[in-house]
């Protein structure tokens, strides 16, 4: 370990001498804390069975709304979060996130209703909102200049593989406790980062006090939650249900409208001249699609690897383990592969990986080996992995140093728009093929099952499973060949989709993204 006597105080770059010296180990406090935010994420979605057969029987609007309450406001608060934290102080938001996520997540445990659930995971997002943010940016704080993109690449790595981690953490709680262990085990782990942080963070705010920008805030809030629950709730409702395009109305005039405001208050919460900086224009977009990509690939993956391939939700959640390690091998190593080719060629190339993973991917079918499957994994985590610490890096260091949590909340707003988008545009599209295919095979059943098995494939192989236990397993088999091969189709239109999208941004990186420069050199 690299100590202080060996350090000028030029390479320190105004870090405190004594926060430098435990700079790692507040990466790995750093790291703990976003893993228990993105788990969450992804560990509910495995309990989604369980909850739907437990006491509080949920309808299947309330079960989508347990799952996305908690990301609605995580990402609409993230602005807010991350310009309360740079003005109040980023431990403090940290702390406070952590106290808000632990006792939420305690109380999710043990609701005896499914609305009253859903308030909780609400409260869960506002944690996870003044979290997220503080965590990137007191690594600006922790790092000097030369180290700081290091850092931000573990950062980001194991933010990708967060999500990963999270299906198997449920799927192993799920084997052995009732539904609400899911909840239950975020309350100790965020204890332990609470006292990790406390001890070990840094104390770190804007120098310079400006006012709040009060009405920005709520503009934002409004624009990104307007914006979420249409995009959640359009599968669902139809596009053109009034709720949704209520919802999309909302989005366009709030964020126009922040746009418009932002640009003359004399104290912004995000200051528009920071997209003129290409590297954090740039950097919002790659991050954007690249959680397009790869939220796209994990809906369709979970599925089909327990509708289509028949491993139980804790074999589900190991067998995407690959993209974790992946993740994490890879994503340290990125600031070394941008610097020997430059950044537009490891973001733009780290990209067209990733779509080649997802490409490949769009041609499994019922009899495929899960080792292709993996090798998948292997090339879209190597893709991720090459591109996104860059994407990252670009957008928290072409900020000021006092506004590190608003860029901060930048770089995780992205992910979260671009996530919730890829799993809308999917969704659409493997449900819509899934039930125009679908029809066919359940032509024999009355009206009612046929309506109800044509909402999802669980739902449709729940009435195959119903069949078996009627005394007609054949016809049974039938059906849930044909079901099976009605998600296949539509997924892999839906993965075409993703990796097209995908790689026409790699073009645009390669064009638009610069190599290096443009920091913003504001002192600390």
């Amino acid at each position: 370990m690299t100590t202080t006597a060996a350090v000028s105080v030029e390479d320190l770059d105004g870090v405190d001498p004594k926060t430098y010296e435990r700079r790692w180990w507040i990466l790995a406090t750093m790291c703990l804390s976003l893993v228990l935010i993105v788990a969450t994420v992804s560990s509910v979605n495995v309990a989604i069975p369980a909850l739907s057969g437990s006491e509080l029987r949920p309808s299947d609007t309330q079960v989508l709304w347990i799952v996305d309450a908690y990301a609605l406001v995580f990402a609409a608060l993230l602005l807010p979060a991350g310009a309360l934290g740079d003005r109040f102080g980023r431990k403090g938001a940290l702390l406070t996130g952590l106290v808000i996520f632990a006792a939420a997540s305690a109380v999710c445990a043990f609701m005896t209703s499914a609305n009253a659930l859903i308030a909780c995971r609400a409260v869960m997002g506002i944690g996870a909102a003044l979290i997220m943010p503080s965590t990137l940016s007191l690594l600006q704080s922790c790092f000097p200049r030369r180290e700081r993109a290091k850092a931000i690449a573990m950062w980001a790595g194991f933010a990708g593989a967060g999500g990963a981690i999270g299906p198997v953490m449920g799927g192993a709680l799920l084997g052995h406790f009732w539904y609400g262990s899911v909840f239950f085990v975020a309350a100790p782990i965020a204890f332990v980062a609470f006292i990790a942080s406390a001890v070990l963070a840094p104390s770190s705010r804007e120098p310079n006090a400006a006012r709040l920008d009060l009405f920005g805030a709520l503009l934002s809030i409004v624009g990104f939650g307007g914006l979420l629950a249409a995009i959640i709730e359009g599968p669902e409702r139809g596009w053109s249900d009034p709720l949704v395009v209520a919802g999309f109305v909302a989005a366009v005039v709030c964020l126009v409208g922040f746009v418009a405001f932002e640009r003359k208050v004399s104290d912004p919460l995000l200051d528009m001249k920071f997209f003129r900086n290409r590297r954090f224009a740039m950097g919002s977009m790659g991050i954007s699609v690249t959680f397009f990509g790869m939220f796209s690939m994990f809906f369709i993956l979970t599925q089909y690897l327990q509708y289509v391939a028949g491993y139980s939700a804790l074999g589900a959640g190991l067998r995407g383990l690959p993209f974790a390690f992946t993740m994490i091998l890879v994503s340290p190593r990125a600031p070394l592969i941008a610097r020997r080719i430059g950044a537009k060629r490891a973001v733009a190339g780290g990209m067209a990986l990733m779509s080649v993973g997802v490409l490949l991917m769009s041609f499994v079918t019922s009899d495929t080996s899960y080792f292709y499957v993996a090798g998948c994994l292997v090339l879209m985590a190597a893709g991720v992995g090459a591109a996104m610490p860059s994407l990252s890096s670009g957008i928290v260091q072409s900020v000021p140093m006092h506004k590190a949590g608003v860029g901060a909340a930048v770089n995780d707003t992205t992910r979260e728009v671009g996530g919730a988008i890829g799993i809308a545009i999917v969704g659409s599209i493997v449900n819509s093929i899934f039930r125009s295919n679908v029809g066919s095979a359940l032509a024999g059943l009355p009206a009612a099952q046929q309506e109800f098995a044509k909402d999802n494939i669980a739902k449709a192989l729940g009435v195959s499973k119903g069949l078996a236990q009627s005394g007609d397993p054949q016809a049974a088999a039938e059906l849930r060949r044909a079901v099976q091969q009605a998600f296949l189709d539509g997924a892999h239109v839906a993965l075409k989709v993703a990796a097209g999208v995908v790689i026409v941004a790699a073009v645009i990186m390669y064009q638009r993204l610069p190599d290096g420069g443009e920091h913003h050199t504001s002192s600390h």
